[in-house]
């Protein structure tokens, strides 16, 4: 059941089930299959994204309810549309009032019937800790707390005692002391007098809860979090009972024919992903008897959520349909830059920043920075585990908690990947020279004895070592689930936030030290996508994006134009007040050049005021996020404030302004040129294409939150119909980028077995212009289909401000289409009945081509 396309929809408070039902017609016309809902569960109060789960097994009223889903998913299939719904196993939102899963286990402890939910340690190194969960919760030590009368007790209506803190954080009395409570009344235990403080302590240590400060989390923390966020916690779907209850809601839904499939969050956060895929296939299996008569035919769509390292590929038997996307996104955003521009963008980010030019030097320092600080007690616990193994065996018992955590540190922090998925059994050739290509930068950090600690722990790893096979596969989940959080946050939430060579390559999924990709490679990919994973998701734009597809576009031009944007960027960057970093005016530039509105005026000054709001939410994540002068954990408001300073001032500077709008002015149509090809190369490649939310017009969004804010649908619809969409004289509107999705969507449409099913062919181009294209042919015996798009030409070479080469520029260049037919034109109608095309007739009205033939 694979869909022809899907449409990423962000549910919340403020887009509901019923906002959605309106568009079940646009959405068709669009030419996608499926609406791709963002999880539906109910969530925390006010969640704009809906990964802040908090019951499972309800849809969240905030949305609509269960009978607004209904309303919707009816109002969908009389389109023709299906739901591919987003699921999220690895964690749920803790903290708060709103879990009650989560207050059951904080009153009642490893008692609690949800207790084997949560990846809770319940024996840890900690005796103060044994039994008991850490609450990291207060916004001040818990000394100061209490004696600030920070904490304090509140009966509920059902005979309830409540401990609240910090903010809207409640922690259940357990039952029995709620009579000691009661008995004594409130007021002797008001921390505002010395006795009361002190019989409050006394009651809150013998919880089986024990509160303290948030920034405790990194080092003492019991229970696993998603990534470093303490307010998700980590859920052991390894444990069936477990899995069952976090899987009731999607498994009915789908046995009610009310979603068609899956998207998994963050697979690698779980302790067996493998098993988990299968087990969760096997179910939808169990359940496709029971859906209606009427429903959609074939196995439920099953996508996972994986980063995938360079090189790397999806594990081979996973019983899944493929990734999500990423590996797309990274891929035909490189071929849109050009190689020869990185020389001279890596020494100009040298020259401004101090820091490494080689982005792999930059996450090898953040991985040992997050390893010793905001995992530190992630890693102890991991050392301690395998220190228990160790002893488990005279062989090893002589190894030191000591030195395993040094070597665990040194091995993670050189790890190529997110992770291994081995359980005890021997790696796969791939992942154990993943494996040895971390040990061997691991020696190098490592003293001579710490190395029999290295070389145990690589045995382990690689399915090899004494130890009984429980034990050791405890070790190494431990090992895997420490590993991906590591990989995550010390990239895409450290690394790319430091290494700003191009913004363009610092996306989620991508490879910052990889400029640009040849044509060569992006075939490449595209024959093993369709040899493997012919049903794979493809995208070039997620709410977890960091620039929009199309901010992308337009920076990776500077790849092509290098020597005009270092000449550019010097200028403003000689207006860098002295307390400000050179590195972070540098990403402040390259950010407006990307963001700048194509149809805000020079003098436009509310629409300048709302970039520069925009901006400067970017600004102050980007700062925090890259841990250098300001952090979550310590924000430097004073050093946020100069930067902002500086913003405000550069956009009120109408010189500047000039200088800023030039060079976009300049660069934009190659820009939206490159944006044209990425729409049509996922349209078109092996795989299933997705379109985020509003991204079917120009996307010059940001990080979220603005890559979630609010999408103009009524324009969109508008446009859609619009007799001249597709006139290349006003390109600025984005018409023309909506125009070529709905017509590739329309033929994949048409055409199901070709695109889903078909060869995959890369098709020859010559001439003098010939790395200026890329195209492929697509065939099978229902019928074939060309795609081919412009990705390189410098912008002296468009014609008139437009997306588009001028006839001259092609000279002899030329495209093979393959074989000699009748091709139809998709997007600007006509024919072709030849074996070859000159570049100058293909691509006479736009900079992207599409043919058919039945």
């Amino acid at each position: 059941m694979i869909p022809t396309a899907t449409y990423r929809v962000q549910f919340h408070a403020g887009f509901t089930f019923a906002d959605a039902a309106g568009l079940a017609r646009y959405w068709g016309d669009l030419g996608v299959s499926h609406l791709y809902a963002s999880p539906i569960a109910t969530a925390r109060s006010g969640s704009m994204h809906g990964y802040d789960v908090v019951d499972p097994t309800t849809i969240n009223p905030a949305l609509g309810g269960e009978g607004g889903f209904r309303d919707l998913v009816a109002r969908l299939r009389a389109e023709g549309l299906g739901v591919i719904l987003d699921i999220v196993p690895n964690h749920l939102a803790v903290g708060g009032g709103d879990n009650a899963w989560w207050l059951d286990v904080l009153e009642k402890g490893e008692a609690s019937a949800y207790a084997p939910v949560f990846d809770i340690d319940w024996r840890p190194a900690d005796p103060a800790l044994r039994g008991k969960v850490l609450a990291p919760f207060l916004g001040v030590p818990y000394g100061e707390a209490l004696a600030a009368g920070e904490i304090r007790l509140e009966a509920g209506d059902d005979g309830a005692i409540w401990a609240l803190a910090h903010g809207h954080h409640r922690f259940p009395i357990r039952e029995t002391d709620r009579a000691e409570v009661q008995a004594s009344g409130l007021a002797a235990f008001d921390p505002a007098h010395e006795a009361g403080r002190a019989r409050l302590h006394d009651l809150l240590e013998r919880q089986a809860f024990r509160l303290s400060w948030w920034r405790t989390a990194g080092d003492e923390i019991n229970w696993r979090r998603f990534f470093d966020i303490t307010e998700l916690a980590g859920v052991r779907v390894e444990d069936p009972a477990v899995f069952d209850l976090i899987h009731a809601l999607p498994l009915r839904l789908y046995a009610e024919s009310l979603i068609d499939g899956l998207r998994i969050d963050h697979i690698d956060g779980l302790a067996d992903p493998g098993g988990y895929i299968g087990r969760l296939r096997t179910l939808l299996a169990e359940r496709e008897t029971d859906r209606p008569a009427e429903a959609p035919g074939g196995s439920a769509y099953l996508v996972v959520e994986k980063i995938l390292a360079p090189r790397e590929t999806l594990q081979g038997g996973w019983a899944c349909d493929g990734a999500t996307g990423y590996e797309f996104m990274d891929d035909v955003a490189a071929l849109m830059h050009d190689p020869a521009g990185a020389d001279r963008l890596t020494a100009m980010w040298e020259q401004v920043s101090g820091r490494p030019g080689e982005f792999e030097a930059e996450e090898h320092l953040a991985r040992r920075e997050l390893l010793t600080h905001g995992f530190a007690g992630q890693v102890e616990a991991a050392a301690g585990v395998f220190h228990e193994l160790a002893r488990g065996s005279l062989a090893t018992r002589d190894l030191t908690q000591g030195a395993l955590r040094r070597a665990l540190i040194e091995l993670l922090a050189g790890f190529g990947a997110y992770r291994l998925y081995g359980d005890g059994a021997p790696l796969s050739q791939a992942e154990q020279e993943l494996l040895s290509a971390a040990g061997v930068k691991a020696r190098s950090g490592l003293k001579p004895a710490d190395l029999p600690a290295l070389e145990q722990i690589e045995a382990w790893l690689g399915g090899q070592g004494p130890g009984e096979l429980d034990m050791r596969r405890r070790a190494l989940r431990k090992f895997h689930q420490l590993s991906a959080p590591v990989a995550a946050k010390s990239a895409e939430d450290t690394a790319f936030y430091r290494h700003l060579r191009l913004l363009s390559r610092n996306e989620v999924g991508s490879n910052p030290g990889r400029l640009a990709l040849s044509t060569e490679d992006f075939h490449e990919q595209n024959r093993a996508r369709a040899a493997e994973h012919p049903g794979a998701m493809l995208t070039t734009a997620t709410h977890d994006h960091k620039r929009g597809e199309d901010a992308r576009a337009r920076l990776a031009v500077l790849s092509e134009t290098a020597e005009i944007w270092c000449d550019r960027v010097r200028t403003w960057l000689s207006l860098t007040p002295p307390e400000m970093a050179q590195a972070d005016a540098y990403q402040m530039h390259q950010t407006l050049v990307g963001a700048l509105p194509l149809d805000l005026g020079l003098d436009d000054d509310r629409g300048l005021a709302e970039l520069e709001q925009r901006v400067a939410g970017w600004f102050v994540k980007a700062l925090r996020e890259g841990k250098l002068r300001s952090s979550w954990v310590a924000p430097d408001t004073v050093y946020e404030e100069i930067c902002l300073a500086h913003l405000s001032r550069c956009l009120a500077d109408r010189s500047y302004r000039a200088s800023l709008y030039g060079l976009v002015g300049e660069i934009a149509p190659a820009g939206a040129m490159k944006g044209l090809a990425q729409a049509l190369l996922r349209s078109a490649s092996p795989g299933m294409p997705d379109t985020y939310q509003g991204a079917e017009l120009w996307d010059f969004s940001l990080v979220d939150p603005d890559n979630r804010r609010p999408v103009d649908f009524d324009r969109r619809r508008a446009m859609l119909v619009h007799p001249d969409a597709l006139d290349l004289g006003r390109w600025r509107d984005g018409g023309v980028k909506q125009q070529v999705i709905a017509r590739s969507l329309d033929l994949r449409r048409k055409m199901p077995e070709t695109f889903q099913a078909g060869d995959y062919a890369p098709l020859q181009v010559s001439g003098v212009r010939k790395d200026a294209v890329i195209a492929f042919a697509r065939r099978c015996k229902a019928g074939m289909v060309v795609a081919a798009a412009v990705i390189h030409c410098p912008p002296s070479a468009l014609a008139a401000g437009q997306p588009l080469p001028v006839r001259e520029w092609w000279e002899d260049t030329e495209i093979q289409l393959g074989e000699a037919a009748d091709f139809s034109d998709q997007l600007c109608g006509g024919r072709i009945a030849a074996a070859s095309a000159p570049a100058a007739v293909l691509f006479e009205r736009l900079p992207v081509a599409l043919l058919s033939r039945t």
